[in-house]
């Protein structure tokens, strides 16, 4: 089913421990011991190391219970901290972007790993018994001119979706400082605390060998904030963008069948819906669940993380441009209208509520007057 065409934009847009140096018992402040107490050598020397085992060794409780837990076993998350985290009195003036800043820098570690490869690193905390939601992101033409994006609000809900958005984009004139130190790999500075974003490398990701159609062109890899990758693929013929799932990457989701249709996969977690390609030996995402979108929360889809650092040319430029002409122009290599301020939003996937939605996608394909190539517009849905 071919899909009307339409403009779609969207908004563009992170105690010291104890050290022991290795050194035989019996000389200095051992032996002033060994006169002061009068025991020996050896017996001082057990008596000492045993101590420091049970000061060292041995740990708190909470850490014991750690310690005590397999390598491999997941993190255990509660009630009790939720509850005790929002009955905290917060003192962060959440008016201050750059107070807000301070915090979010001082509160990481020294290295952080940015997955999503449109540059954004996601956090949330809990301010007053509100949750708040944001991210720094690196964008690759502002870095370059050392210039951060920062952005917090207050969470979104299913029964409050609207907040008002804090944005800055930050460098020296604010005081910070956004260092390049490998080709993926920078520094954000800022009243004295440093931390270093390691940006996803996905630059040797491509596609299987006969993964693609003849017509098909690869745009790129696509990391979501759902921790689940994509080739984004556009096909030249058809007119039609695709995110396909790129089953070569760290499992990060649970796939159950659909009832409407044995073809159709849902995801546990993410509530993504994907078709498996009856051509070719591969699954195109056909679906988010609505809920989610609504929300704009992790699991809201993939047109937000377009693989901006590893895009070829005009690639996507020239896509956009052969689906929407009239753009000509008025759009960036990136797909960013002349401001910056919004982004061509390609998304040729269903937002669902019920399964029941899932099977357009079914019957379109099942179609016998959809036959070659056309099989492929049955992919591409709006509502």
């Amino acid at each position: 089913m071919a899909a009307s065409r339409r403009v779609l934009w969207r908004r563009s847009g992170s105690p010291a421990g104890v050290r022991l140096r290795s050194g035989r018992c019996g000389s200095g402040w051992t032996t002033m011991f060994e006169r002061t107490l009068g025991l020996g050598r050896l017996l001082l020397c057990r008596l000492l190391l045993g101590l420091l085992v049970l000061v060292l060794v041995v740990p708190p409780r909470a850490r014991a219970e750690e310690a005590a837990r397999p390598a491999g076993w997941p993190k255990l998350y509660t009630n009790q901290e939720l509850i005790e985290e929002t009955a905290k009195r917060a003192a962060i003036d959440t008016n201050d972007p750059l107070a807000v800043l301070d915090f979010v820098l001082r509160s990481l570690p020294e290295r952080v790993k940015v997955y999503p490869t449109e540059n954004y690193f996601y956090f949330y905390f809990y301010h007053n018994q509100v949750k708040w939601a944001g991210n720094i992101r690196l964008d690759p033409q502002e870095r370059e001119k050392g210039l951060v994006n920062f952005a917090y609000f207050e969470d979104y809900t299913g029964w409050a979706i609207e907040s008002r958005i804090n944005h800055r984009l930050l460098g020296a004139a604010e005081g910070v400082e956004v260092e390049k130190l490998a080709e993926l790999v920078w520094r954000v500075s800022f009243r004295g605390t440093a931390v270093v974003f390691e940006l996803n490398d996905l630059a040797q990701v491509v596609p299987p060998t006969g993964y693609l159609r003849p017509q098909e062109v690869y745009i790129g890899p696509v990391s979501d904030e759902s921790g689940i990758r994509f080739f984004l693929v556009w096909n030249r013929e058809r007119r039609l963008f695709h995110y396909i799932l790129d089953e070569a990457a760290p499992v990060t989701e649970a796939w159950r069948s659909s009832r409407v249709s044995p073809r159709i996969l849902i995801g546990k977690r993410s509530g993504f819906a994907l078709f498996r390609d009856r051509y070719r030996d591969r699954k195109i995402l056909i679906g988010v669940f609505a809920a989610n979108a609504a929300v704009n929360n992790y699991y809201d889809g993939p047109f937000d993380q377009l693989p901006d650092n590893f895009m070829k040319g005009e690639t996507l430029r020239e896509a956009i441009l052969a689906l929407e002409p009239q753009l000509k122009g008025k759009i960036d290599a990136f797909g960013n209208s002349p401001d910056g301020r919004e982004r061509y939003l390609i998304g040729p996937y269903m937002q669902w509520r019920t399964e029941e939605d899932l099977a357009v996608v079914s019957r379109c394909t099942n179609d016998r007057r959809v036959t070659g190539e056309r099989y492929y517009d049955c992919f591409m849905v709006e509502p």
